[in-house]
């Protein structure tokens, strides 16, 4: 399944960007990471994603729950893809935040859209190793 991270702004500190890029590669290049300036508008053009929102408030899970979630949101054949969205300084807007799917806390602390985005994607790999039960979660 494609999954795509959008985040509203960019990844501009090296450290998280070589970070990103590093989980990437070991992804293979499955997970793609988009810089978008509105959410809102990439959104419209899009229709059979599933889409995860990143909100203080949303529900928090183990990385074992994470990735039975997304194993869930795969076998279910709702979607064509998966997409994680991540707002910039000001949080994500209430009309996408609407839109949602599921409502994802990866901590009750708030992160900077760029270490929030290097975040998921290290869990998004830990997921992939714990469903193909491979060595690197412990």
């Amino acid at each position: 399944m494609n999954i795509k991270i959008i985040l509203e702004g960019k990844i501009k500190e090296p450290y998280f960007k070589s970070g990103v890029e590093e989980f990437k590669k070991r992804l293979l290049n499955k997970v793609e990471v988009l810089e978008v300036s509105d959410i809102f508008e990439f959104l419209k053009n899009k229709s059979g994603a599933y889409i995860i929102t990143l909100e203080i408030e949303g529900k928090m899970l183990s990385s074992i729950e994470f990735a039975r979630k997304l194993r869930e949101i795969e076998t279910s054949g709702e979607a064509n893809e998966i997409l994680f969205l991540i707002g910039g300084a000001e949080g994500l807007s209430k009309e996408v935040r609407d839109l949602s799917d599921f409502k994802f806390s990866m901590s009750k602390l708030t992160f900077l859209h760029q270490e929030a985005t290097f975040i998921l994607i290290e869990q998004i790999y830990r997921a992939h190793k714990i469903l193909n039960n491979e060595p690197y979660h412990k």
